[in-house]
């Protein structure tokens, strides 16, 4: 991968929204052709392939790849981009045990601009347990620190969900 090839990469995403419900599977080709273009092996093939189908509504054939792309390796931002996917691709298939599991586990990695999805994602999943005030805390105690006022406030109104 180079430069030119993540531009190509993201201006093809940038269309994505160009594409209606009837064309999905010609976004996915846009999207396989650079695909090819990578090396054999690559963790990168499997994660985009991934979100071109999570993307035009088939989370249920992106979940094999989001692992696929994990089982080989795939580290850094894509590497919690994937993690933060399959969660939810998880919770769409019936399972957010598992997207629980892997976000809980993403809570105590590095701290980036993604933080925020993670906690997002999680409070969904939970919400597919009937943990739904777990879920509101999660969010709120994200939401806390963007506020331009109240976040003291909001911050224990999140602990209160959850301490009683």
């Amino acid at each position: 991968m180079d430069i030119a090839w993540e531009q190509r990469l993201a201006e093809a995403w940038a269309t994505v929204e160009e594409y209606d419900d009837d064309r999905g599977e010609e976004f996915r080709k846009v999207i396989d052709a650079l695909v090819e273009e990578l090396p054999d092996g690559s963790p990168v093939a499997p994660f985009e392939r991934a979100c071109a189908f999570d993307s035009t509504g088939h989370s249920d054939r992106a979940v094999p790849l989001y692992r696929e792309a994990l089982e080989r390796g795939l580290d850094g931002y894509r590497r919690r981009r994937t993690v933060i996917q399959l969660s939810s691709s998880l919770r769409n298939t019936g399972h957010p045990e598992e997207g629980v599991a892997l976000l809980e586990a993403e809570l105590d990695g590095p701290s980036d601009e993604l933080d925020d999805a993670v906690r997002a994602v999680l409070a969904l999943c939970l919400a597919g347990l009937g943990r739904e005030r777990e879920g509101l805390a999660l969010v709120l105690g994200a939401l806390a620190p963007h506020l331009p006022r109240y976040q003291r406030s909001m911050g224990n109104y999140a602990r209160e969900l959850t301490d009683g």
